[in-house]
């Protein structure tokens, strides 16, 4: 009886979605709609965040997820607006290629992933540049202007390979089947994928379940 109710609040949802879309609703409008178990997963057990004095967002991503390049537009926009008692951390997880995972935190390390993003995404998307190989990123360093030899030295760092652990712990603890997907606080999990692949939704949730933990301070 339980599985039949969700099944018919999920198809509520839909029809609720389309309409949405006709009428170009803006993400305030869907504030009072989020609910448990649909819109977003609350852990069974909470995990510790590494920003005691604010609400921690997190981004589990994977640079060859095609879901993750279209949701990188969006998920920038709504970064540009963040309040100041949230942070936001992007973690990439190791699904199929670790040499991306690798990619992600030797440019991080370097201060310049977040600037690299979209070109990354482009070369393995559109230009159909894999960047699976230290030489084949090398030279994508080299073309924007890296030093490869630098590039090389944060790759087989000791500090890249703690933050690759630490992000593969962290797949782990929120328990990270899919990409993308954001975790609230150490609390809470949405995706795209969980309310019909609506990017502005997924944000809307998102904003939900900050203020939600905001009020409970």
């Amino acid at each position: 009886m339980r599985e039949a109710k969700l099944n018919l609040k999920r198809r509520q949802l839909g029809v609720g979605l389309l309409g949405l879309s006709a009428l170009g609703a803006c993400p305030a409008a869907w504030a009072q709609g989020f609910d448990e178990g649909i819109d977003y997963r609350v852990l069974r057990q909470a995990v510790a965040t590494a920003s005691a004095d604010k609400i921690e967002v997190l981004e589990f991503f994977w640079y060859g997820c095609p879901h993750c390049k279209s949701f990188e537009g969006p998920l920038a926009s709504w970064k540009a607006s963040l309040a100041k008692d949230v942070v936001f951390r992007k973690v990439h997880v190791p699904f199929r290629e670790e040499t991306h995972q690798r990619l992600f935190y030797s440019l991080e390390s370097m201060g310049i992933a977040e600037k690299l993003a979209l070109k990354i995404f482009e070369a393995i998307h559109v230009e159909r540049k894999p960047l699976l190989s230290i030489e084949d990123q090398k030279g994508f360093a080299k073309a924007n202007g890296i030093d490869p030899a630098r590039y090389e030295k944060a790759w087989m760092s000791f500090s890249v390979q703690s933050q690759m652990k630490r992000a593969n712990a962290l797949m782990q603890a929120y328990r990270i089947d899919g990409v993308p997907q954001l975790a609230v606080n150490g609390r809470y999990v949405t995706s795209p994928s969980m309310v019909g692949g609506n990017h502005q939704r997924a944000l809307a949730v998102v904003d939900y379940l900050v203020n939600k933990e905001r009020k409970a301070g």
